[in-house]
């Protein structure tokens, strides 16, 4: 099991939306009978909501892991907009009925947080990544690979939770946050990492692997060197004929040199 589990099965963020919402329940059933109805089935619907269950944590190296569950609405190459860096970005949306705890998708240091404020737009929309409230997590892991995941608020969450904090380690499904109410969590890439999932996929926290991040950096490419073309374009015909021309005149000396030595002989 997860061993970076902290609280029993219902997640510690919803006991004052269960806990008043059965009161309430149990109060006007006990005064109202049927009226109470509403609150129990919010009572049930918190406990849904809020559930938080533990998962086993797959350990390959280069596997990064869902944060969150929930569905796959992006999958492309876009700019992380905190490094300002081409990347792989993954994004999962997240409904009410999905778990909204959020674990760490690979080991690593994190090595900044920024949090904006903004709208709180239908996070199923592409501008929610820039547009609404946000708070990004950059990471770099033991191998020197940088990541960037970030929850992002939605049309109905107007809370998000990160308990992580600036120069702490997470360690792949260490829980670091929660968001109330729908919303989703992009994730960008080097981009060299390999995508394993594709727009639509339903994916499960923890237990999904979003994508294989090779442990090193691809080699540099050597880059070629500046050279004057136009220049080089003279030099070479100009070595050629040189050589050209050196080339006749020893032939010719050479021919010289026979044509005398014949006469010599002759004599």
């Amino acid at each position: 099991m997860n061993r970076f589990y902290p609280h029993p099965i219902i997640a510690r963020e919803g006991w004052p939306f269960i806990g008043g919402g059965l009161l309430l329940a149990l109060v006007f059933s006990a005064c109202c009978g049927w009226w109470s109805l509403p609150f129990w089935l919010f009572t049930a619907f918190a406990l849904q909501f809020f559930r938080d269950p533990a998962r086993d944590v797959p350990e390959q190296a280069d596997a990064i892991l869902s944060p969150v569950d929930g569905r796959i609405v992006v999958v492309e190459r876009a700019e992380d907009p905190y490094r300002k860096t081409e990347s792989l970005k993954i994004s999962v949306f997240m409904n009410v009925f999905n778990v909204h705890s959020q674990k760490s998708p690979a080991d690593g240091v994190i090595t900044a947080i920024e949090y904006n404020k903004g709208k709180f737009l239908n996070a199923d929309l592409d501008k929610a990544s820039t547009e609404n409230e946000r708070n990004a997590v950059l990471l770099t892991t033991a191998s020197g690979r940088e990541i960037t995941f970030v929850q992002v608020a939605g049309l109905v969450a107007r809370r998000i939770l990160c308990y992580a904090k600036n120069g702490e380690r997470l360690r792949r499904g260490e829980r670091y946050g929660f968001i109330r109410f729908g919303s989703r969590v992009d994730l960008y890439l080097p981009v060299d990492a390999q995508p394993l999932v594709s727009i639509g996929d339903k994916v499960t926290g923890v237990s999904t692997v979003l994508a294989r991040l090779p442990l090193e950096a691809p080699a540099a490419e050597p880059q070629p060197a500046v050279t004057n073309h136009a220049a080089a374009d003279d030099r070479p015909s100009e070595t050629v004929q040189t050589q050209d021309v050196s080339q006749a005149d020893i032939e010719s000396a050479a021919e010289k040199v026979r044509e005398s030595a014949s006469k010599e002989v002759g004599e």
